[in-house]
C-alpha cells in the first residue's frame, strides 16, 4: 500500500514528467502566486506556515523515492528519480527553494504576488513546479480568512453605526463548521483562517492548529450550549424544564449560554416559556441567556424574535439611539451567509435594535462554501534560467485575458507614502525609493527563518477594530 504521507506522492500526475520538457540548460525556475480576482477585491495571507511546518518540514528519504518511481512507473509518468536521489544524498532531504511571502494577515489587493518560490539547486530546476499542488492549497486559509474578514466588514459597520463599542466584535461570528468539512485537515486548517478575524469557535481542530502553529495560548473560546437532543430528550411536555435545567447548570452572575429553542414552537418557546414561566428566573440568574432559532426565514425570524423577548425582557436604549434587549440575546445558526449577515443586520437596525443583540453561526458555508475560484488563485512560472541567461516565462490567452501571467522575477512592494500595494520586476528597471519589498524569505533550502505568531496576524488584519468598513 502506498504512503500517503510521501511527500512525493503529493503531486498531481503530470508534474513528475515536466523534468523533460524544459529547455535543455535550464539551471533555474521561479513562480509565484497570486489571485487574479475574483469575489473580493483583497484578499488576506494567512496558512502558509502550517505547510511549511507539516509537508515542508518532511525530510525526503531514498524509500520516498523508492516508492514514487514505483508507484509512477505503474501509473505511466516518468519520474525523475536522478534529480530526487540527489535531494536526498546532498541536501539530506531538504527541499532546495527559497520561498518569500508577504506577511501573514497582511490584506493585499487581487492581482498582486503573494508569494515567489525560486529553485536553489543548478541540477533541481523543474522542483520548483513540482511543488505546485501542494503550495498552491494556501489559496484555502487565505480564501476562508478573507471571507470572514469582509463578514467582519459587514458586522462591524452595523455595530459602529448601532453600538456603543465594538467590544463585542470579535465574538459575533461563531465557526460551526467543524461537522460540515470534507476532512479534519479541513477544519484545522479553514478552523484556523476563520480565527484571524473572530475569537469565537467550535471547530476545535481550528483552534488546537491556530494554537500550535501560530503559537498562541488559546485562539478561541466558547460557550455551555444546547442541542435539539438535550432539549427534547425531556420531552414535548417537559421542554420548560429543560430550559429551567440549563439556568440552574450554566447561569451565575455575568455567566452566558445559549438555548436552541425550536424544538416544537419557536414563538411559544419565547413569548411564554421564556417569556413569562422562566422570565424570573432568568432575571434572577444574572446570567445572559442567548436563544438560538434554528429554522425558518432568518432576517424574519431573527427579526421576531428580538421583539418578543423586547416584549418579554425590556430594552435599554443606547447612545446611537438604538435598543438593546436586557438579559438575553439571539444567535443565528441556520442558514448564515455573508448576504445573510448584511440581511439581518440592516433588517435589526431600520427596526430599531442595535446589532449588539444578535451573534451570528456559521457552519458548512465558511469552511466549505469557498474553492480555488472564489478569487481565482494560481501559480505561475514567471522566469527561467536558460544557459545562464533568464529568460521571461509567461502564458497570453488570447480566448481569456483574465489568464495572461506575469513576466520576470517579481515582488511585492507597499508604497512608503500611500500604502498602496503593487507587484514590481525584480529584474526590470531600478524601483523608486519610495517602494518598499513587502516579501520576506520564509523557507531556505528546507529551514523555516520566519515565523508568524497569531497576535502578529490579527494586528495586521485590523484585529479586532482598526479598519474602517
Amino acid at each position: 500500500m502506498f504512503n500517503l504521507d510521501n511527500p512525493l506522492l503529493d503531486v498531481d500526475s503530470y508534474k513528475p514528467s515536466h523534468w523533460l520538457q524544459v529547455p535543455t540548460g535550464t539551471t533555474a525556475m521561479f513562480s509565484y502566486i497570486e489571485s487574479r480576482g475574483g469575489q473580493y477585491d483583497k484578499t488576506v495571507f494567512f496558512g502558509l506556515q502550517y505547510i511549511l511546518k507539516t509537508a515542508l518540514s518532511i525530510r525526503i528519504t531514498h524509500s520516498h523515492v523508492d516508492e514514487a518511481a514505483a508507484f509512477f512507473t505503474a501509473h505511466g509518468v516518468p519520474f525523475p528519480e536522478q534529480m530526487f536521489r540527489r535531494i536526498v544524498d546532498v541536501h539530506g532531504g531538504r527541499w532546495p527553494v527559497k520561498i518569500r511571502a508577504v506577511a501573514e494577515g497582511a490584506v493585499v489587493p487581487t492581482h498582486n504576488v503573494l508569494m515567489t518560490i525560486e529553485s536553489t539547486d543548478p541540477q533541481c530546476p523543474t522542483v520548483v513546479g513540482y511543488l505546485e499542488t501542494l503550495l498552491l492549497r494556501v489559496w484555502y486559509p487565505i480564501t476562508v480568512a478573507t471571507q470572514s474578514y469582509y463578514m467582519k466588514r459587514t458586522i462591524a459597520a452595523a455595530m459602529r453605526a448601532s453600538c456603543d463599542t465594538l467590544d463585542g466584535l470579535p465574538f459575533k461570528l461563531h465557526d460551526f463548521g467543524c461537522r460540515g468539512v470534507s476532512s479534519t485537515e479541513s477544519a484545522a486548517i479553514g478552523g484556523a483562517a476563520h480565527l484571524v478575524n473572530f475569537m469565537g469557535s467550535d471547530t476545535v481542530p481550528g483552534i488546537l492548529m491556530a494554537n500550535r502553529i501560530y503559537n498562541c495560548v488559546m485562539a478561541a473560546f466558547s460557550i455551555p450550549a444546547s442541542e435539539h437532543s438535550t432539549i427534547t430528550s425531556w420531552g414535548r411536555d417537559g421542554e420548560a424544564d429543560a430550559y429551567r435545567n440549563m439556568i440552574t447548570q450554566f447561569g451565575g452572575k455575568g455567566k452566558i449560554f445559549a438555548v436552541v429553542s425550536d424544538s416544537y414552537d419557536l414563538h411559544n418557546a419565547v413569548k411564554n416559556l421564556w417569556g413569562k414561566e422562566l422570565r424570573q428566573a432568568v432575571i434572577d440568574s444574572g446570567a445572559t441567556v442567548v436563544i438560538r432559532p434554528d429554522s425558518g426565514n432568518p432576517v424574519e425570524i431573527v427579526l421576531e424574535t428580538c421583539r418578543n423577548l423586547d416584549e418579554a425582557f425590556g430594552s435599554t436604549v443606547n447612545s446611537k439611539n438604538y435598543k438593546v434587549l436586557n438579559h438575553v440575546r439571539v444567535i443565528q445558526g441556520d442558514g448564515i451567509t455573508p448576504t445573510m449577515i448584511r440581511d439581518i443586520l440592516e433588517a435589526l437596525l431600520e427596526n430599531g435594535y442595535s446589532a449588539e443583540n444578535v451573534a451570528f453561526g456559521m457552519g458548512g458555508m465558511l469552511l466549505q462554501g469557498v474553492n480555488r475560484d472564489t478569487n481565482k488563485f494560481a501559480m505561475k512560472c514567471s522566469a527561467a534560467c536558460v544557459n545562464g541567461d533568464w529568460r521571461e516565462v509567461y502564458k497570453d490567452p488570447i480566448t481569456d485575458k483574465g489568464k495572461v501571467s506575469k513576466k520576470g522575477r517579481l515582488s511585492l512592494f507597499k508604497s512608503r507614502l500611500t500604502g498602496e500595494y503593487a507587484t514590481y520586476r525584480i529584474d526590470g528597471p531600478t524601483i523608486d525609493s519610495e517602494w518598499e519589498d513587502q516579501l520576506t524569505t520564509v523557507y531556505i533550502d528546507g529551514e523555516i527563518v520566519v515565523e508568524y505568531n497569531l497576535d502578529q496576524i490579527r494586528a495586521r488584519a485590523g484585529w479586532p477594530t482598526t479598519f474602517v468598513s
